[in-house]
């Protein structure tokens, strides 16, 4: 997404090279990666994918549409010939998915269910779970494009602990914000790693070849992103949260180390190697981390003491819906 496909090499007298069946000679290089460098295979990523998908698919057999007759208000069940498998009428579900009820047993989000009958574990599986065929293929495919390149960057470890955490963060987020509402979805993870993508640029300034591309390409991704969730219905306040999560955790999962230090074995005896970091990387990790614990230390105490984030931000609520004459966000 912000030209990462694109690398070189500075070794070998500035000999350019293809890497991962990309041709490194094209002008618009971004990334400069060092040979030393691991290359993971991704494996996580695809496997967060088959779990959603079949987590999805347990959902519709639970759901059950033909058996939720005498429960339905208006409309009939939808590709009636998937038999349990069928989707809830569009009135009630536009995304092609369970009922709302359903997702609600299962696990969805819901400011109650979380504070009042204090099941927060919702701030978890409400990240597995999809409001419809729709949803789910617009947030894997998503996950398919910006994951696996990270994954084989970073390996699976920093990336699954990316993606986890900034779900959580997105969740808390939801829930300190929406109260009527029940939110599903992976979204906040997704943003998570937008975020991370970001803060990795600039914790990794000084190998990139072509910055300023970098970081539009990057910033209009991310912009043209929140920017659809002040949609009606969508949850823009678990696409933020995720998205401040993983630009913190990027400075401090994602810092590359210095070329110096990668090369430490081949220097003659008796020379010190440079550092593993520069200090920036270092300030920014321990000024990220900072922030996170206490960021998530304040969203949690003000959660599970029922406060309401619309209280102490009147205007907050226009980050997720701006009314129009073409919708109403009540």
């Amino acid at each position: 997404m912000s030209g990462e496909d694109h690398m070189e090499s500075s070794r070998g007298g500035g000999l350019k090279r293809n890497i991962n069946g990309y041709n490194t000679s094209s002008s618009a290089s971004t990334y400069l990666l060092e040979d030393t460098e691991t290359q993971w295979t991704s494996w996580l990523v695809p496997m967060f994918v088959v779990a959603n998908i079949a987590l999805f698919i347990l959902v519709m057999y639970l759901n059950d549409c033909p058996d939720q007759k005498h429960t339905r208000l208006v409309g009939n069940c939808v590709a009636s010939f998937l038999g349990r498998f069928s989707f809830e009428p569009l009135k009630e579900n536009p995304l092609f998915g369970p009922s709302s009820s359903t997702l609600k047993k299962l696990g969805a989000l819901q400011w109650t269910d979380v504070v009042v009958k204090h099941q927060g574990w919702r701030l978890i599986t409400c990240i597995w779970l999809h409001a419809g065929v729709i949803h789910l293929l617009v947030n894997m495919l998503s996950l398919v494009f910006i994951g696996v390149r990270l994954e084989q960057q970073f390996g699976f470890v920093r990336i699954g602990i990316l993606y986890l955490v900034s779900g959580f963060g997105g969740s808390v987020v939801s829930a300190l914000f929406i109260r009527n509402n029940i939110s599903v979805g992976a979204s906040g993870a997704l943003f998570g790693l937008l975020g991370a993508m970001l803060s990795e640029l600039f914790t990794n300034w000084t190998i990139y070849t072509n910055k300023a591309m970098a970081l539009l390409t990057l910033l209009v991704i991310v912009t043209i992103n929140l920017a659809i969730g002040i949609l009606p219905h969508v949850d823009n306040f678990a696409h933020i949260g995720g998205f401040l999560t993983g630009f913190l955790l990027g400075f401090v999962l994602l810092p590359r180390p210095q070329f110096g230090w990668l090369e430490r074995r081949n220097l003659p005896a008796g020379t010190r190697p440079k550092s593993k970091y520069k200090p920036y990387q270092y300030v920014l990790w321990l000024v990220s981390v900072a922030l996170l614990i206490s960021g998530f230390s304040v969203a949690l105490v003000m959660l599970f003491r029922g406060e309401n984030g619309n209280d102490h931000c009147r205007w907050c609520h226009y980050l997720s819906c701006v009314p129009t004459s073409s919708w109403d966000c009540n």
